[in-house]
């Protein structure tokens, strides 16, 4: 487990990952609102292939660090390396472009659309000037199936009628389909219930398993210990702790939420392997 001895220290580079080099990774990333510094020098990996959590208190920093992933906000200072090499993102679409994909809490799907039609929105494949709905409804009953989604009726009902965690499954395949090779995902289990929140949680790992690096940002406890393989904490702005999950307690996660610091040890063999770890 990474940390830094005070908020205000430059946190140690991140780990690298036991798949080789990572994704993504930020170094030194700092980010200013004019008077206000939001980021101080954050330096993260991503690998691929596994859950990264980002967690943090409100106004620990973790809204502006997926917006300078997504290439919403630009860095005032350090980089981004996407698999090894520097980029600098002038807008969502570049970050896009490479295969980083959002889904934030919205979900940004039109309700007025059916599903396939929302998974193909901007995308969508022609011939001979007409769509062809054929092969958009094949792609995307495909990829539900590859995700084992099996809670919608049908791929052409419309988006309005779904539940929450169906519209979150609706968004990840729009992420795959996109070949999206890290997706990001703010509070994705935020108001849902019980099994919808099972069902989100499980494709979280079904995408991980699938090799794509998802990272995210969640309050809920629960569900980082459920799916995560590494937790990366934000306290004030500063990245205060990271590494693998098993080297955190719920306990010595809110301690570094709550206080930037913690004196808590995990006793690893106390500790239970979560579904998010098996294998």
């Amino acid at each position: 487990m990474s940390t830094s001895d005070s908020p205000a220290a430059a946190p140690a580079p991140a780990p690298s990952s036991s798949n080789g080099a990572p994704l993504l990774e930020l170094r030194g990333i700092t980010k200013r609102f004019g008077p206000v510094q939001a980021l101080t020098r954050i330096n993260l990996e991503i690998p691929p292939g596994q859950v990264t959590a980002l967690a943090g208190d409100n106004g620990a920093g973790k809204s502006v660090t997926i917006k300078t992933i997504a290439g919403l906000w630009p860095p005032d200072e350090g980089e981004l390396l996407w698999e090894g090499k520097p980029v600098h993102f002038h807008g969502p679409r570049e970050a896009e472009a490479h295969g980083i994909t959002t889904i934030y809490q919205d979900l940004a799907l039109a309700d007025n659309l059916d599903i396939v039609q929302n998974m193909f929105l901007g995308h969508e494949p022609t011939e001979r000037g007409l769509l062809n709905e054929a092969k958009m409804e094949t792609s995307a009953k495909q990829t539900l199936e590859e995700l084992s989604v099996k809670t919608i009726r049908s791929i052409r009902q419309p988006v309005a009628s779904l539940s929450g965690g169906q519209r979150q499954s609706v968004a990840v395949a729009k992420a795959v389909m996109a070949k999206a090779k890290l997706v990001i995902m703010d509070e994705p289990t935020a108001a849902l219930g019980v099994s919808q929140t099972r069902t989100v949680l499980s494709l979280i790992k079904r995408l991980a398993s699938q090799g794509v690096a998802v990272l995210v940002v969640s309050h809920n406890l629960n569900d980082v210990f459920a799916v995560a393989d590494r937790v990366v904490i934000l306290y004030l702005g500063h990245m205060v702790a990271q590494g693998p999950v098993s080297e955190f307690d719920p306990s010595s996660v809110v301690d570094y939420m709550t206080t930037g610091r913690s004196a808590r040890t995990v006793d690893h063999a106390a500790v239970p392997r979560s579904a998010g770890q098996e294998g």
